[in-house]
């Protein structure tokens, strides 16, 4: 097939076979330029695009969540350099379906063609599965693709990892799931669509093409003759799911504003209760500790450092586990925020230094401050005068400024609650010593 055929022509089954193949496999990409989304990856000079047009095709993992092009990727690679595709579904596959593909890829290697293994879903492959790869990736047999919706880090070995570059592919964003409404409704002749209603697909599909063009063909489907898909017919189709929790509308944040409003107010019941309510509804639970993450960092801050740290292994408990299991880290994590001291001064300081900064000139670095790795530098006093505050008295070089000349402003004001009670009394006795110094050395 010409990597330049269209998408709509002879990728398109005919007849009535056309009808049981599902639209997001009818609208798989044949050439980079079809492909929607990733262009930090394949546009001009990117990392996978270097690698189609300079013909050097590496071992990779592509990490991304589900529906943005994994498999498509893929194929279009073994597609571009005319390479054998053996793939390997490591949820039904095992050592058999590993010493097969072994066997795909010496018998192309005879016949003088590349061959790429493909591994969907990686990460569910034990150590042993892995390394059952490696003296063939090493001997170069195949080129060895893996696509995992997890995190690489923890669930590849590391000696695979060392010999595949790690690919991160992203969410499609609205105006790509837009651009890819758009093509579907040519492909299936279906009626124009409203705005509000693709809105609300966009936002129940949440960056999923896959989840976005399996609804969009099952809307057509019941349409009928109608003259547009409009909101009603989607709320019918999709059913109980898009009714209950709308990704794209007010319920969507109002939930997330409920719920981290209880976090805020120390209400570990009402924090349960919204948590729960958003889960059911049908919220995306990694969306949810992504926010449980950011509550951590705004509301609790340095009142108790411990939170952050128990938010992101909450996160990376549920990327293992999954839900419903992982759902429960989740809510520990949540009660635990909601209970601890609350303080906002680092979210308050960076958000007023970030303001000054930008109202501000660019001011010039103290000479004292400067890095000073040549002689040309010392020269020019780089780094002259500046007091290595470990050799000072208790470990505080007292009236060492740090600021740019002219900028007196304190951002950072610790709250009185929790751990920032005693970095406030810290700060206040160095202060002081500040103070004295200076004191001294006006007299």
């Amino acid at each position: 097939m010409n990597a330049q055929e269209s998408l709509f022509g002879s990728a398109a089954p005919a007849g009535a076979a056309a009808a049981v193949v599902p639209l997001a496999e009818r609208l798989r990409p044949h050439s980079l330029d079809e492909v929607i989304g990733q262009q930090h990856l394949l546009g001009p000079g990117k990392p996978l695009r270097r690698a189609f047009e300079t013909g050097r095709l590496h071992s990779m993992i592509l990490w991304g969540p589900p529906g943005v092009g994994k498999t498509t990727l893929a194929r279009l690679m073994a597609q571009a350099f005319d390479a054998e595709f053996i793939v390997i579904s490591a949820v039904l596959g095992g050592v058999k379906e590993i010493r097969e593909a072994v066997e795909r890829a010496r018998a192309a290697q005879a016949n003088a063609r590349a061959a790429v293994v493909f591994v969907d879903e990686v990460h569910r492959f034990n150590k042993a599965q892995q390394d059952a790869f490696l003296p063939h990736v090493e001997s170069g047999l195949f080129t060895f693709i893996g696509a995992t919706t997890e995190n690489p880090s923890f669930e590849v070995n590391a000696a695979l990892l060392s010999r595949a570059t790690v690919h991160v592919l992203k969410a499609l964003g609205d105006e790509d799931m837009g651009q890819l409404i758009q093509r579907a409704l040519v492909a299936l002749q279906a009626p124009p669509m409203s705005e509000a209603a693709q809105a609300r697909l966009i936002g129940y599909a949440d960056g999923d093409a896959r989840r976005l063009l399996n609804a969009l063909e099952n809307l057509v489907a019941l349409a009928g003759d109608t003259a547009e898909l409009d909101e009603p017919l989607l709320e019918r189709t999709l059913g109980e799911q898009l009714r209950r929790y709308d990704k794209g509308g007010d319920q969507f944040y109002d939930s997330i504003s409920a719920l981290h409003k209880s976090v805020r107010g120390s209400d570990p019941d009402a924090t349960l209760y919204w948590l729960a309510r958003m889960l059911d509804g049908g919220a995306d639970p990694r969306y949810v500790a992504r926010r449980i993450i950011r509550m951590a960092a705004e509301d609790i801050g340095l009142a108790d450092p411990r939170a952050l740290r128990l938010a992101l292994d909450a996160a990376e408990t549920y990327e293992r586990l999954g839900s419903p299991e992982g759902e429960l880290a989740l809510a520990e994590a949540a009660v635990y925020l909601a209970v601890a001291p609350k303080s906002n001064a680092v979210y308050k300081a960076w958000g007023a230094v970030r303001a000054f900064v930008k109202r501000d000139g660019t001011r010039p670095v103290p000479l004292h401050l400067r890095n000073a790795p040549t002689a040309l530098m010392k020269q020019l006093d780089h780094g002259r005068d500046y007091r290595y505050a470990h050799d000072e008295e208790g470990g505080f070089a007292a009236g060492e400024r740090y600021l740019p000349d002219g900028v007196q402003e304190r951002f950072y004001e610790p709250a009185p609650r929790g751990l920032e009670i005693k970095i406030g009394d810290k700060l206040a006795e160095l202060r002081r010593l500040d103070a004295a110094a200076r004191e001294d050395g006006d007299r």
